[in-house]
């Protein structure tokens, strides 16, 4: 089925894919997944989160060493279970694994099988499409999302057999491109109508709202859940989010070899001006389980942070945040609607 469009100036093509959206996603209450945040997320936030109402979400290298992964997703899974036996009127979101295919993660294989065992309902994957990992996850059942950077990316995730993409635009936290929300969503939707989840400097429900209105299903979140109490970051980290703006964010590939958004202020601690960060080679990246890991090292002591967190002025739980995020969503909309 095709959507007729007879507007002759329009970007799109005359007739523009179909919107659909897997159940999965179709089902949830609030249309936003909180991102993983490499070393930050842990079982304690993704459950907070899916309580919530928002697809929580955390790298499979968060739990270290490999063996705690099975240990976590128990945890989880168990968790989920509980409450939603407890609250049937408001049941859990779905969680999600972000799994790195890239050639260096020497854990994919192990991860992968840890998250059959567990039936994960979402993964995301993330710095490289693989055709054989998205068969695995959609032949237990699973529905695969890939983080891109720009149109070339997103048609090989697809070709690869990946079932929506998650265009991560200018300002996002950590690895993220230097395209234009708008110009990702409008190239994206001329040949795309599967799930398109946002991600870029979103921190507030008007910013969600905005996501939708421009052709994204849903919003992806991360810097502004870095500011929660049960984020696994350290208290200098939370704080300093939430005493500074897009002013203070640096774009630079020097840590990883990947180019990402990173908080000055953690960069001047480190003993570096983040107003002068030489180049580095991507070939560096490495996410290899061993000590010599430096996309481990760097996340640790260079705080990765999106633009948007002039909106997050105070730490608070996880699921006070999405509440307010709630709050703003419908207020945004009643303001549309009321001009």
């Amino acid at each position: 089925m095709e959507i007729a469009n007879d507007n002759p100036y329009s970007p799109y093509p005359m007739t523009a894919p179909a919107r659909y959206l897997p159940p999965v996603l179709k089902s949830l209450r609030f249309p936003v997944i909180a991102s993983p945040l490499f070393i930050i997320s842990n079982p304690k936030l993704v459950i907070a989160q899916c309580k919530a109402g928002v697809v929580g979400s955390m790298p499979a290298l968060n739990a270290r060493p490999a063996a705690q992964l099975d240990e976590w997703l128990a945890e989880i899974t168990e968790a989920l279970a509980a409450h939603d036996k407890a609250h049937p009127e408001s049941p859990a979101a779905p969680y999600a694994i972000n799994q790195i295919v890239h050639k260096s993660n020497d854990r994919l294989d192990h991860d992968m099988q840890v998250c059959e065992k567990y039936q994960v309902p979402i993964v995301i994957t993330s710095l490289g499409a693989r055709e054989d990992v998205n068969r695995a996850v959609q032949a237990w059942g699973g529905v695969v999302l890939h983080d891109v950077i720009n149109n070339v990316f997103a048609h090989k995730a697809i070709e690869k057999g990946a079932d929506g993409l998650i265009p991560v635009a200018a300002g996002a936290g950590g690895h993220a491109s230097v395209k234009s929300p708008f110009a990702m969503v409008a190239e994206i939707r001329q040949w795309f109508g599967g799930p398109v989840a946002l991600s870029g400097a979103i921190s507030s429900g008007s910013a969600i709202l905005a996501s939708q209105a421009m052709g994204a299903d849903l919003a992806y979140i991360g810097s502004a859940f870095i500011a929660t109490e049960e984020a696994r970051a350290v208290d200098g980290y939370k704080q300093m989010i939430t005493e500074c703006n897009s002013d203070d964010i640096v774009y630079s590939n020097f840590y990883t070899g990947i180019h990402g958004n990173y908080l000055k202020g953690s960069i001047r601690n480190a003993g570096m001006d983040p107003d002068h960060l030489p180049e580095s080679d991507p070939s560096k990246m490495n996410f290899a389980s061993g000590e010599g890991a430096n996309a481990a090292k760097a996340w640790k002591d260079i705080w990765g942070c999106g633009q948007g967190i002039g909106a997050i002025r105070e730490v608070m739980p996880a699921g006070e945040l999405v509440a307010r995020f709630k709050r703003e969503y419908q207020e945004a909309k009643a303001a549309l609607l009321a001009a």
